[in-house]
């Protein structure tokens, strides 16, 4: 009788969370697909749509991005994160040809809050999103510029150091 109820127990055990595993996995390969960000072009159109991560440990999913001169580019930024806009902002900053970092994030930091960390007279930048915050996403689109290596970043104070990257076109 004691082995009957023991393999009734682990029938009951086994039946009740092997049912709700699947769905479980099928929600971590949707998270996993969202973070992934593929880059997706389309030659008709030429135009491209990338996708940009950054999170909670001041990082972007990529440090590379490669576009073509002239290619319509659609940006979207998500930020993975938890973190409220306030203490963990992202947003991706394009900067001209021979900007310094370093010297565009000392001017970002002045620049404040109010104007999303843009420098008022945006002369450095080529195009930028708004910030956002943990779980927030935003789009930008532009023409890609003319064939070179631009640096871009996260103009939030202290993350260009570690937020960065370079946008290559071709």
């Amino acid at each position: 009788m004691k082995i009957l109820r023991f393999t009734l127990f682990l029938l009951a055990f086994g039946i009740t969370f092997g049912c709700g595993g699947e769905k479980q996995k099928k929600e971590e390969k949707e998270e996993i697909k969202i973070g992934s960000n593929k880059e997706k072009s389309s030659e008709e159109s030429n135009a491209v749509s990338i996708g940009l991560s950054g999170n909670d440990l001041m990082k972007f999913d990529k440090s590379e991005i490669k576009v073509k001169s002239g290619q319509e580019v659609t940006l979207t930024l998500r930020h993975i994160g938890k973190m409220d806009i306030k203490v963990m902002g992202h947003n991706f900053v394009l900067l001209k040809p021979g900007v310094s970092i370093t010297e565009f994030s000392v001017k970002a930091s002045d620049a404040g809050e109010t104007s999303d960390w843009i420098p008022e007279d945006g002369k450095d930048v080529i195009v930028h999103t708004k910030m956002i915050g943990g779980g927030q996403s935003t789009s930008v689109t532009f023409m890609a510029p003319e064939v070179g290596t631009y640096d871009f970043i996260c103009s939030f104070p202290g993350h260009s150091a570690l937020m960065k990257g370079k946008f290559i076109v071709e």
